[in-house]
């Protein structure tokens, strides 16, 4: 994973303002991680960080429109993004184990922290779990594969599973 390390050591109180917009960055993680999407509005990011007591407070915004398959049928959709995010990373100490690395590290002398990787985690958080072309998408025929949203295809319809066979016209009544 592509890692993009900020030195934070002498920014003041306040915080100093950042801002990410690596078009090739983003092309190279979709691919990476094998994702179909493709940016139709540059994803851009920019943050605050502000220092604390051994570890640093981030407040950003990720904005950017992409182009991603949709789950059923395959089409492309457009997925807006528009996340503010707010989170706060403290240094670990050397003498704890953690399953999983921080974004801030200590390296030779200066608080470093990964934007990337951070930027990378907020960008899939903000995507939709099933992005879909419409609520009612009809997707694809899991036997011949044609479009359902383009009308039937010639496929015989499947009965399902004979061993349920005895449960199809069961109804089940509502007690009061």
């Amino acid at each position: 994973m592509a890692e993009h390390w900020l030195d934070i050591t002498d920014i003041p109180a306040e915080g100093r303002e950042f801002s990410f917009d690596e078009k090739e960055f983003w092309a190279d993680k979709w691919a990476e991680f094998q994702m179909g999407y493709e940016a139709l509005t540059p994803m851009s990011a920019t943050f605050t960080v502000q220092p604390q007591q051994r570890g640093a407070l981030v407040r950003g915004r990720l904005s950017g429109e992409v182009s991603t398959p949709c789950d059923r049928c395959l089409k492309d959709v457009s997925v807006s993004i528009d996340q503010p995010f707010d989170l706060f990373e403290q240094l670990e100490s050397p003498d704890e184990e953690s399953v999983e690395p921080g974004l801030l590290r200590e390296h030779k002398g200066r608080l470093e922290l990964d934007a990337g990787a951070m930027l990378w985690e907020e960008f899939v958080l903000a995507l939709p779990t099933k992005p879909l072309c419409s609520e009612d998408c009809k997707g694809l025929c899991p036997t011949c594969g044609k479009d359902l949203n383009e009308g039937p295809c010639g496929c015989a319809k499947s009965e399902g599973d004979e061993r349920m066979a005895a449960l199809r016209g069961l109804t089940i009544a509502k007690k009061d």
